[in-house]
């Protein structure tokens, strides 16, 4: 059975490996489609500080339960499922308050457990989820980046009639421009420096887009809004230096959602966060956003596989690495197909 680990920063490989067996609680899914994320870059280049090496990446994935461990119900060999990756330990206090997401002893599949680019992973029983019978797997394996918006919008706790600003028109921005239109937000404004990206975001409902490299955006969003500023703002971007611009354009009693990893200190300037009291809220993985990302795409408020720009098999999981970082232009996810 082929996987794609990596060894060490900047050292991946296809390998070989043996099936691991399920043990108490768990369930083997044989897995069809995994999506390459932005964070699996991150442990391909070193700058994920939570991995754990080597390991096998992936935490984007849909497939079928193959193998039951003991104590396993509710379950049969066959369900197809997509897999949330978010363990928890059910004890310490962001778990004791209905936030697991952040525990304080988070595990990660794909990040400090072996993940879906492989043939088979074993998972928490507890972690998987059903498919409804008309979603495909190649769009339940992209089940995840929607379960992050929808973790930042419900964080930001829109009002009707909010106007929400998008940082970035990537996979995570255009999961977050998908999330907000299902919700029925109206005024939708999405700002990047590719213009490729920018029509995707217009072609999936964006209300406005506007590119950093040649428009003003802060005058045009403060004209967009009447001088007012936005009451939501997503940090898709995840650039630390917008981070006062972000603080600038928002309104009074703002929130804006940061979504990235990086160490590098942001520049912040109390007196805008006081004068208009705006919330800061951090966003991490998904807080059991499953079954509601399942319903939209169930109903058809959402649409996965628009997010798609190849489809490649795991043998060419290499070749997918450099058009992603070659080419940032003209790819938007690259899914993998594990079984082709």
């Amino acid at each position: 059975m082929q996987a794609f680990e990596v060894k060490a920063p900047h050292d991946y490989h296809l390998v070989n490996m043996d099936p691991s067996e399920p043990g108490d609680g768990e369930v083997c899914v044989r897995v069809a489609f995994a999506g390459i994320c932005g964070s699996d870059m991150h442990i391909i280049h070193g700058d994920n500080a939570f991995v754990q090496f080597p390991r096998i990446t992936g935490h984007e994935f849909a497939g079928t339960v193959e193998r039951l461990g003991p104590g396993v119900s509710g379950v049969e060999v066959g369900s197809r499922v997509c897999v949330d990756p978010v363990i928890s330990c059910g004890q310490c206090y962001p778990c004791r308050i209905g936030r697991p997401n952040v525990c304080s002893a988070l595990e990660v599949i794909g990040v400090h457990r072996n993940g879906g680019f492989g043939g088979s992973v074993v998972v928490p029983a507890d972690n998987i989820h059903r498919l409804p019978d008309h979603i495909g797997l190649d769009a339940a394996a992209l089940v995840e980046p929607y379960t992050i918006a929808a973790n930042v919008l419900d964080r930001m706790q829109p009002h009707p009639g909010d106007a929400l600003l998008i940082l970035g028109a990537g996979v995570i921005g255009l999961t977050l421009l998908q999330m907000a239109r299902a919700m029925g937000l109206d005024t939708i404004i999405v700002t990047d420096v590719i213009d490729e990206r920018l029509a995707v975001a217009r072609e999936l409902g964006a209300t406005h887009v506007l590119n950093g490299t040649h428009d003003d955006v802060e005058s045009r969003i403060l004209a967009l809004t009447h001088g007012e500023g936005v009451p939501l703002i997503a940090d898709a971007a995840c650039v630390p230096a917008l981070l006062p611009q972000m603080l600038r354009l928002a309104s009074p009693a703002g929130r804006i959602g940061l979504l990235g990893f990086s160490a590098t200190p942001s520049e912040l300037v109390q007196l805008e966060v006081i004068k208009k009291e705006l919330t800061l809220v951090g966003s991490r993985l998904n807080n059991r956003k499953f079954p509601e990302v399942l319903a939209l795409i169930r109903d058809g408020q959402l649409d996965p596989l628009a997010l798609v720009s190849h489809r490649l098999p795991l043998r060419e999981m290499p070749d997918a690495i450099e058009l992603l970082e070659r080419h940032p232009e003209s790819t938007r996810k690259v899914l993998i197909d594990i079984g082709a």
